[in-house]
């Protein structure tokens, strides 16, 4: 058996070569626009508590710094959330690199293209997701 024919093999993606780049494409840029997103939160939340640091105790009121402090949690919580969102963006650029891009890990089966194009790093059809809930 030639490299080709074992390539072929490995293959469990549903999608060509083609779909595979237009997807990579639509995960490249929802992963440039995650990543300028999770800067600015970082830079946010430097500023955040670099103000805090600077604000008088006497020139402060109590409810002020809780406003802020929940901000800040807010905040926090976001960026979190959006290197969440990259890991997942990256995973399926993994999928994408191996051809195993496109299958439902629960049922085995194609995951409908617009679905991917809506959410490209979900491993989930629309049927598994439902049956989750």
């Amino acid at each position: 058996m030639s490299t080709e024919e074992s390539k072929k093999d490995e293959r469990v993606s549903p999608y060509t070569d083609e779909e595979l780049e237009y997807f990579r494409e639509i995960i490249i840029k929802k992963m440039e626009e995650a990543e300028e997103e999770v800067n600015a939160l970082q830079r946010t939340l430097r500023e955040s508590m670099e103000n805090a640091s600077d604000e008088s105790a006497y020139s402060y009121h109590m409810a002020d710094a809780g406003t802020d402090a929940q901000e800040r949690e807010k905040t926090y919580m976001l960026f979190n959330r959006t290197k969440k969102f990259v890991k997942y963006l990256d995973d399926a650029l993994k999928r994408i690199d191996n051809k195993t891009y496109g299958v439902c890990k629960v049922t085995g089966k194609k995951i409908a293209k617009g679905r991917l194009e809506a959410v490209p790093h979900t491993q989930l059809s629309i049927d598994a997701k439902l049956k989750r809930r």
